[in-house]
């Protein structure tokens, strides 16, 4: 049987405080008023904004299920599918 590294992320600092950045570009309290005067596309800059910084962490938190997350579980169930 192979042995396989189990990764807990929830102790990695790094994931913490990118998604912090992450989601702070998403709530645009950084904004002058004026911003809500200016248009990408049809809307307005900080709803523009948030709505890039929301496919970023959908696209990051993705990225984490996928390369991140390897826990005890994961392999209980692959080796249950074995048998």
């Amino acid at each position: 049987m192979e042995k396989r590294q189990i990764k807990e992320p929830i102790r990695k600092k790094w994931i913490w405080i990118v998604l912090f950045f992450i989601v702070m570009g998403i709530v645009p309290w950084y904004f002058p008023k004026s911003a809500g005067e200016i248009f990408i596309l049809g809307f307005p800059l900080w709803a523009f904004v948030s709505a890039i910084f929301s496919l970023v962490l959908c696209g990051y938190l993705s990225w984490l299920c996928l390369n991140e997350w390897k826990i005890v579980e994961d392999i209980e169930q692959e080796e249950e599918a074995k048998k």
